[in-house]
C-alpha cells in the first residue's frame, strides 16, 4: 500500500495538538488538596504523598479542554473505623467531613450527584473530582458510596494505570493517542461512549493489531481499522471488562453507527491519499475530528 509522504507529519501535529495545555494550573489545585487533606488527617503537609490522579488523566488518555480530573486520597485505616461503626450512613458523614477539611481551602465543594465524590469546581470550567479512599492490600481503595443508605465499594484504578502504561509501551506508544484521538472524535460527534470505555476498546483493539510497532505514518490506518472494530461491537452487550482491573465498565448507548460513518469517511479520505489529493484527504480527516486536525 503507498502512502502520502504527509499523512505521518499530519497525525503528528493532531496528536501535538490534543495534549493537555493547562497541566501546570491542575497540579498546583491537585497538589494544594492534597496538602490540605494530608494536614488534616495525616499531621503532615506534603503536597503529594497519600494521593493519585486518576481517571483519564492518571491514565495518561486525556486531551485538550478537558474538564473533570479524577483523585484519589488515602485516608488512615481509623477514619474507615470511625465511620463504618456509624449507626446510619456514615459514608454520607466521611464525605461530609472531607468536604469540609477542603473548604478551609478551597471554599466551594460539594457532593458530587453520585454520592461517592467530593467535587471541587474552579472558574475556568475545570472540576476536581476527589475519591476518598482507604487503601487495601492489592493496591486498590476501599472507597465510600452515599447512596441507598451508605455501604463502602471497591475500585482499583492503579492496576488500570498500570495495564493502560503497560501494553502503550508494548505497542511503541501508540495505544496512549489512540486513545486521545478518539476522545476528540467523541466530543465532535457527541458520542455516546466513556472515556473509559474507549480507553478499554482502545486496548483490547490494539493488542493484535498488525501495525502496533509502527509509526504515525500508520495511524491513518490505525483510525480505520478501530472504527470498524467499535462498530462491528455488538450492539446488545451492555459491559466490557476495564483493563487491569476487570472492573465493569458500562454502555452508555449505541456507538456503533457513528463509527460504521466513520470508517467509511475514512476510507474515502485514503483513497485521496492514495491518489496525491492531499487537499480532500485532510477534509475527510477533519469531517471526523474536527479543526484540531492540521488543514
Amino acid at each position: 500500500m503507498e502512502f502520502a509522504l504527509g499523512v505521518g507529519e499530519w497525525f503528528a501535529t493532531f496528536c501535538a495538538n490534543l495534549s493537555v495545555t493547562n497541566g501546570g494550573v491542575i497540579s498546583t489545585r491537585y497538589r494544594a488538596i492534597t496538602r490540605r487533606l494530608n494536614t488534616d488527617y495525616w499531621e503532615t503537609n506534603s503536597e503529594d504523598t497519600h494521593s493519585l490522579y486518576v481517571g483519564s488523566y492518571g491514565r495518561n488518555t486525556a486531551i485538550h479542554g478537558i474538564s473533570d480530573v479524577d483523585m484519589v486520597f488515602q485516608l488512615p485505616y481509623y477514619v474507615y473505623q470511625q465511620y463504618d461503626a456509624y449507626a446510619g450512613n456514615g459514608q454520607s458523614a466521611l464525605l461530609q467531613a472531607v468536604r469540609e477539611s477542603i473548604k478551609r481551602t478551597y471554599s466551594v465543594t460539594s457532593i458530587g450527584a453520585d454520592g461517592q465524590v467530593v467535587c471541587v469546581p474552579f472558574t475556568d470550567g475545570i472540576t476536581f473530582e476527589l475519591l476518598p479512599g482507604f487503601l487495601n492490600t492489592d493496591g486498590g481503595y476501599t472507597f465510600p458510596d452515599a447512596n441507598g443508605g451508605g455501604s463502602w465499594r471497591v475500585t482499583n484504578p492503579r492496576a488500570e494505570i498500570a495495564a493502560m502504561r503497560n501494553r502503550n509501551n508494548a505497542c511503541n506508544g501508540n495505544l496512549i493517542p489512540l486513545c486521545r484521538m478518539m476522545r476528540e472524535w467523541k466530543n465532535r460527534w457527541s458520542v455516546p461512549v466513556s472515556g473509559l470505555l474507549i480507553d478499554t476498546l482502545a486496548y483490547q483493539f490494539i493488542e493484535k493489531w498488525e501495525y502496533r510497532d509502527r509509526s504515525f505514518l500508520y495511524y491513518d490506518l490505525m483510525c480505520r481499522e478501530f472504527f470498524d472494530f467499535l462498530a462491528l461491537q455488538d450492539e446488545n452487550q451492555q459491559f466490557w471488562r476495564a483493563p487491569g482491573s476487570g472492573q465493569y465498565v458500562w454502555k452508555t448507548g449505541n456507538f456503533q453507527y457513528k463509527a460504521r460513518r466513520c470508517y467509511n469517511i475514512t476510507t474515502d479520505a485514503l483513497n485521496y491519499q492514495n491518489n496525491n489529493q492531499d487537499w480532500s484527504a485532510k477534509k475527510q480527516w477533519r469531517e471526523i475530528f474536527g479543526t484540531a486536525f492540521p488543514d
